[in-house]
C-alpha cells in the first residue's frame, strides 16, 4: 500500500484493498496519516461554518429509508410548501449574523419543477448578495436545471450518494445510485462545485463504508465537499430503531476520507449531537473541517450553537472566512 503520510498527489485510483487497509490501521497511525494529510492542504485550526435550512419540508416521494420526510412513512413530519424567498433570507441574515459563512437550503423533492427552481434562484442570488457561500440540495436535476442553478450564481450542490453501490438497494428503491452519480455528472458539467457523502451507522458493514468512500475517492473529480453523516434515527422510518454506531467508527471515516480526497472540505454533518465534545474533538483531529451551525438539520436536532462556541474556544479552532473552502 502507498504511503499517504505525505500528499503528493490528489489520487483518483484508489482500491478497495488500500481503503480496506487504511481503516484496519491502528488509531494512532491513522490519525497521525490524516492529520498529516490534512495539514498539507488546510489551516488546522480552521473549521467551515454552514447553517442549514429546510425551504420545503416533508411530502417526498423517495423511500429513503431513514428519512424523516419521505410520504412513505408516518414520521409526524407535515407536507409543506416552497417558503417565500424572503422569509428564507430573513433567515439567511440571521446565520450570517451568527458566523456562518456558508448557507445550505434544502428541498424535500425528488427533482425541482421549473417555477420552484426560479424561486430557489431568487434564493441563492440573495443570500449572495449578503456575501456568503450558497448550497443547495434538491434532489435529482438535469443538465439545463444545473445551468440555471449556476447562472444564478450557486456554489454547491449536494447530492449524496448514502452509502456503498451493494448496499444501497436496501436503503433507497426509488432511485438508484446510477441517477446520484448522474446528478453530480450534471452538477460538475455546469460549474458548480459538488457536495456529496453519505451515512453511516444504517445497518451497513465497514466493508460498506469502504464502498462508499472508494466510489467517491475514484470518480473523475473527488467532491469538493465529503459530508459524514451519523444516521440520526426518526420513529416511523425503516431505520428507526437501528444500533448505534460506535463513535471511533465515526471518527476512522472520517480520517479514510480525509486521506482519500485530501483537498476536498470533509464535514461533519448529522449526528454531532449525540456526540461528546471528546468525539468530535477526534473528528476535527483526524481532518473534518467544516461543520453544520445551528439548531437544525432540516428535521432533525443539532448541537446548540452555544455549545459549538465553547468547543471551538477549548480546542483553539476559529472560524474559516468565506471563500476559503473553494480555494
Amino acid at each position: 500500500m502507498p504511503d499517504t503520510s505525505v500528499a503528493s498527489g490528489v489520487r483518483h485510483d484508489w482500491t478497495r484493498a488500500e481503503i480496506a487497509a487504511l481503516f484496519d490501521l491502528p488509531f494512532s497511525d491513522l490519525i497521525h496519516r490524516a492529520q498529516s494529510v490534512h495539514r498539507q492542504n488546510f489551516d488546522p485550526n480552521r473549521v467551515q461554518l454552514s447553517t442549514l435550512l429546510s425551504i420545503k419540508t416533508g411530502g417526498c416521494p423517495e423511500d429513503c429509508g431513514y428519512c424523516s420526510q419521505s410520504a412513505h412513512f408516518e414520521t409526524g413530519v407535515k407536507a409543506e410548501k416552497l417558503m417565500a424567498v424572503e422569509t428564507v433570507l430573513a433567515d439567511a441574515r440571521r446565520a450570517r449574523d451568527a458566523g456562518a459563512t456558508r448557507y445550505c437550503m434544502g428541498a424535500a423533492w425528488r427533482s425541482p419543477k421549473d417555477k420552484d427552481l426560479e424561486a430557489v434562484c431568487d434564493m441563492i442570488e440573495g443570500v449572495r448578495a449578503m456575501g456568503m457561500e450558497t448550497c443547495v440540495t434538491l434532489g435529482m436535476l438535469n443538465a439545463v436545471q444545473a445551468a440555471r442553478l449556476k447562472t444564478a450564481g450557486l456554489d454547491y450542490y449536494n447530492h449524496n450518494i448514502d452509502t456503498s453501490p451493494e448496499y444501497y438497494e436496501k436503503i433507497v428503491s426509488t432511485r438508484s445510485l446510477d441517477d446520484r452519480l448522474g446528478t453530480l455528472s450534471h452538477v460538475r458539467d455546469a460549474g458548480i462545485h459538488v457536495c456529496s457523502g453519505g451515512i453511516i451507522g444504517m445497518g451497513e458493514q465497514r466493508s460498506d463504508r469502504v464502498g462508499m468512500l472508494w466510489t467517491l475517492a475514484t470518480l473523475e473529480d473527488h467532491p469538493d465537499s465529503v459530508p459524514v453523516n451519523m444516521l440520526a434515527e426518526t420513529e416511523g422510518t425503516p431505520l428507526g430503531h437501528s444500533a448505534p454506531l460506535e463513535p471511533l467508527e465515526l471518527v476512522r471515516t472520517v480520517a479514510v476520507a480525509r486521506i482519500l480526497m485530501p483537498r476536498s472540505m470533509v464535514r461533519l454533518s448529522a449526528g454531532r449531537e449525540g456526540l461528546s465534545d471528546e468525539a468530535q474533538a477526534l473528528c476535527y483531529l483526524a481532518g473534518a473541517n467544516s461543520i453544520f451551525f445551528g439548531p437544525r438539520l432540516l428535521t432533525t436536532n443539532n448541537p446548540a450553537n452555544e455549545r459549538d462556541v465553547v468547543l471551538f474556544d477549548r480546542l483553539g479552532i476559529k472560524p474559516m472566512e468565506v471563500g476559503a473552502a473553494a480555494e
